[in-house]
């Protein structure tokens, strides 16, 4: 199977996927401030992540590309909705351009029809600093993240196994390009050890992908003979990713991602201790099922979850929502309480 026909495979298994039967974000509650004391109408969703400023904290996170004409329909589609909307955008793995031009069109699409838009360029750990600047410039972007998918790739029956340079190709790549790096899970979370080693790197930009969104584990199972079903509850929740991630540093900028459903659960990272969130296979399945103007009304009903979300907590601000309090349940609750240094 070439990689643009694994892309489309890709595509049609995720978008036929059952979600987990639990969302860790269910795990937690915003406590309800009855005093509202703001106007609805003067509340600003602008938010800054580091040197990113971002009309609205949701962004299109990183879905497809060089799968063919399908891939490229679908990107210009994401990328005009984005527009339309003001929202940031990133697109899928830029490595099947890098190492075959004629699938650089699936990907440039997204500036062509969103000049002015904040786009993020995609590229593996095991890109040189030569391709992450194509990867950049291929699409004039604001950032550029680093996907981090090691159980995705031993389950892929073509996939990778030799992880031995990752660290030092990220530290290169970090230390050379001058717009931000971002580096994402796809799926199954950061831990607070995994994010204190890539702080040492230099790393200060961090997509924790937790677990409950799209689960590459069980879609590379789909297409293996023999499934390594074993791991398909493998990885971090998103909620507790966040938790981890942010307990390292201040410095650090996190991005929620990873089975964000709706508003509410965007604005849940943002409490936990999220600058941003992403959401991917949700809108993917918006734009696929119902079509582009749909997927425009999804983004503005998200957003106004957002604001509904802060005038019951009285932050006018997406800063103001990291000062509000919360509740822990489940196994949110008992890994927090349980969890150790090593």
């Amino acid at each position: 199977m070439t990689r643009s026909e694994r892309k489309i495979d890709h595509i049609r298994h995720a978008l036929g996927h059952e979600r987990a039967s639990h969302n860790h974000f269910d795990d937690v509650e915003i406590v309800h401030q009855s005093l509202a004391r703001l106007d609805f109408n003067q509340l600003s969703i602008e938010t800054q992540v580091g040197e990113l400023h971002l009309s609205s904290p949701l962004f299109v996170n990183a879905m497809t590309g060089g799968g063919g004409e399908e891939t490229k329909e679908i990107n210009r589609n994401l990328a005009l909705a984005a527009s339309k909307t003001g929202i940031g955008m990133a697109v899928g793995s830029q490595m099947s351009a890098i190492k075959n031009p004629e699938e650089r069109s699936t990907y440039e699409v997204v500036r062509e029809v969103n000049p002015e838009g904040v786009i993020f360029a995609n590229v593996g750990s095991e890109a040189t600093v030569p391709q992450a600047e194509e990867a950049v410039d291929m699409l004039k972007a604001d950032g550029l993240q680093i996907h981090i998918n090691t159980l995705q790739e031993l389950i892929m029956p073509e996939g990778d196994r030799d992880f031995s340079h990752r660290l030092r190709r990220i530290e290169e790549i970090v230390s050379k390009l001058s717009i931000p790096v971002i580096v994402k899970e796809v799926g199954y979370g950061m831990s607070k050890e995994t994010v204190k080693t890539l702080y040492s790197m230099g790393v200060r930009y961090i997509d924790v992908g937790g677990q409950g969104g799209t689960n590459f584990s069980k879609v590379e199972n789909m297409r293996r003979d023999n499934p390594l079903s074993s791991f398909n509850n493998w990885g971090i929740p998103t909620p507790i990713s966040i938790l981890e991630s942010s307990s390292v540093s201040p410095d650090l900028h996190i991005i929620a991602s990873g089975g964000v459903r709706h508003g509410l659960d965007g604005v849940k990272g943002l409490i936990l201790g999220g600058k941003a969130f992403g959401m991917a296979g949700g809108l993917l399945r918006v734009l696929v099922e119902e079509g582009k103007d749909a997927l425009v009304n999804e983004i503005c009903h998200i957003h106004e979850e957002i604001k509904i979300a802060m005038m019951l907590v009285n932050a006018s601000s997406i800063h103001d929502l990291s000062h509000n309090p919360y509740i822990l349940f489940g196994r949110t609750k008992e890994w927090s309480d349980q969890r150790l240094d090593p």
